[in-house]
C-alpha cells in the first residue's frame, strides 16, 4: 500500500472532516424538508459546499439556465457532480452500480439521479422512458454522453443513445452544452483507477485548491436536429470547438 507523507495525511483528513461536516449539517434539514411537498433545496446545498470542502472552487462561465433545461457536458471526475449540482440543481444521468455504493449511493437518490444500465443494449427503450418521465419534473438534468470519465487530453466521442429522449423532448426544453474545464490539473484528478475509493484518495490528498471552471455555452433547441446522432454530434462540436484547448477523439460519433 502506498505511504503518503505526514502532510498529505493531514490534508486528507482535514477535508474529510469537512465533508463529513457537510453532510452531517444538510442531512436532517433534508430529510426534514421531503416531509413538504416541495423539492428540497439541501442537495444542492450540499453538493456545493462538498465541492468547497473537497478543495474545489468553482467558477461559471456563461449563463446556465435555470429551468426547462437538458445539460450536456464532457466528464472528468466525480468532482463533476458536485460543481455542476452545487452550481445549477441538476440531477444526473449515472450507471447503475454507483446505486450500490455505500453512502454515495443514497445521497445521489436524494439528489433524484437516475440509475440506468448502460451496458444493457435490449434497454435502452427503458432508459430513454426512464429518462423522459424524470425530464418531466422540471429539475434541470445533466448527461455525460461520453459515457465514462475521460484522461482530460481528449474528447471521447459521445453515445447518441439517450439523447433520443430530445426527439421530441418530453416538453419545452432546451440543450445547454457544458464544459467542464480543469485547466493543467485536469490529468491529476481524472478518474481512471479501477474504483472510486482510489481516486478520492489521491484527489482528497492533492496539494493545494482545485480550479473548476464550467462553461455554460449557448442553448439550442434540440427539434432543430433529426436524429439523436446528429444531436450528439452537435453537442460535441459545440464542447470541443468553441473551448480550446481541449483535444477531440478522432474517432466519430
Amino acid at each position: 500500500m502506498k505511504r503518503f507523507p505526514l502532510a498529505d495525511r493531514i490534508r486528507r483528513a482535514q477535508r474529510l472532516a469537512a465533508l463529513l461536516t457537510v453532510l452531517l449539517l444538510c442531512v436532517l434539514p433534508h430529510v426534514l424538508w421531503r416531509i413538504l411537498p416541495w423539492r428540497s433545496p439541501w442537495p444542492r446545498i450540499f453538493l456545493g459546499l462538498a465541492a468547497r470542502a473537497v478543495g474545489a472552487r468553482v467558477e461559471i462561465r456563461g449563463k446556465p439556465l435555470e429551468r426547462d433545461v437538458f445539460f450536456v457536458a464532457n466528464h472528468l471526475s466525480w468532482i463533476d457532480i458536485l460543481a455542476m449540482g452545487g452550481a445549477t440543481g441538476t440531477a444526473f444521468v449515472s450507471k447503475d452500480d454507483v446505486k450500490g455504493l455505500p453512502l454515495v449511493g443514497w445521497l445521489a437518490a436524494q439528489n433524484n439521479t437516475l440509475f440506468i444500465a448502460r451496458h444493457s443494449r435490449n434497454r435502452v427503450s427503458d432508459q430513454v422512458d426512464a429518462l423522459r418521465r424524470a425530464l418531466e419534473q422540471h429539475q434541470p438534468m445533466t448527461l455525460f454522453p461520453e459515457g465514462t470519465t475521460g484522461h482530460g487530453a481528449t474528447l471521447l466521442p459521445f453515445k447518441p443513445a439517450l439523447l433520443s429522449v430530445m426527439l421530441p423532448p418530453p416538453r419545452d426544453l432546451n440543450v445547454q452544452p457544458v464544459y467542464i474545464d480543469y485547466g493543467t490539473a485536469a490529468s491529476e484528478i481524472a478518474w481512471h483507477e479501477p474504483s472510486l475509493a482510489t481516486n478520492a484518495l489521491r484527489v482528497l490528498t492533492r496539494p493545494g485548491n482545485l480550479l473548476v471552471t464550467l462553461h455554460f455555452l449557448p442553448p439550442f433547441d434540440p427539434e432543430d436536429f433529426p436524429d439523436r446522432k446528429m444531436l450528439a454530434a452537435e453537442c460535441r462540436k459545440r464542447i470541443s470547438t468553441c473551448l480550446p484547448p481541449i483535444a477531440t477523439h478522432p474517432s466519430a460519433v
